[in-house]
């Protein structure tokens, strides 16, 4: 059985589906949502064991179709008339004063509901706004608190690598990035070498932490005195891709030792 994971919208929430053959990744495609009919993009093809989805098959949701002309034409309808909600959505939000920052809106695909994206110090008693907002839209109002991280795979962007953001481009969540990663990888500590566009660390880190922790097993500790061909020496450096260690002789020479190589 094949199970498709289609992201909602721009940069909504991940979703299970059923896909045939005739779907594949980056399929644009319409899918039946828990609130109505929505679009989005087919990130990732799961094969998946029959018996494994037993239990997973009431929360699979349906796709309806691949995305066609006319459904194109409707989307770019639909984010045009988001921009126009926004800006209302913006003007009532200075009239109530509420200590909040507008960043972005959608419609859902059949127009039934508005999202409100927005960023927050704290929480926000927004029950007020969204009666206003009702009255005017007539449809249900969403207002969804982000992150500077969500903000980011939002708008989008480029990282340090050059390449577009991980969180626009494939990532399925956030997890959590710590400076042990960045010390674990011998990155410079530099908060704007390590950090993204959103000001948090970077989650490459994440991702790529588990191939350097797997590459460091059996190699020795920078400071360590080990056995080599060349006797007992003291690592000075070592680079965990290669798997390799530099390694001070007594004469104070320099010598690089290949793991496979150590005694």
């Amino acid at each position: 059985m094949k199970i498709g994971m289609v992201r909602l919208r721009e940069a909504g929430q991940i979703i299970s589906c059923r896909i045939n053959d005739e779907i594949v990744e980056h399929d644009y495609v319409i899918v039946e949502a828990d609130r109505g009919i929505e679009y989005g993009e087919v990130i990732e093809i799961i094969e998946k064991n029959f018996r494994d989805c037993d239990n997973k098959k009431a929360s699979l949701k349906n796709i309806l179709r691949k995305l066609t002309p006319e459904d194109y034409k409707r989307i770019e309808a639909n984010k045009q008339e988001a921009k126009d909600a926004m800006k209302l959505c913006s003007g009532k939000i200075r009239e109530y004063n509420l200590a909040m920052k507008l960043v972005d809106s959608e419609y859902s695909f059949d127009k039934k509901k508005i999202i409100f994206y927005f960023t927050s110090e704290g929480r926000i008693d927004f029950r007020e706004l969204v009666k206003e907002l009702a009255k005017i839209f007539k449809i249900r109002i969403e207002m969804r608190q982000i992150g500077v991280r969500d903000e980011a795979r939002l708008f989008g962007g480029y990282g340090h690598c050059g390449q577009a953001l991980c969180c626009s481009r494939f990532l399925r969540n956030f997890e959590p990035v710590s400076m042990k990663m960045a010390k674990t990888q011998k990155l410079s500590l530099s908060s704007g070498k390590i950090s993204g566009i959103c000001g948090r660390l970077m989650c490459c880190l994440f991702y790529e932490y588990k191939n350097y922790k797997t590459l460091s097993k059996g190699l020795p500790k920078e400071g360590q005195i080990i056995d080599s061909v060349y006797g007992k020496v003291k690592v000075v450096s070592v680079n965990i891709l290669k798997r390799t260690a530099y390694v001070e002789l007594d004469e104070g020479k320099i010598e690089k030792v290949f793991y496979d190589e150590k005694t």
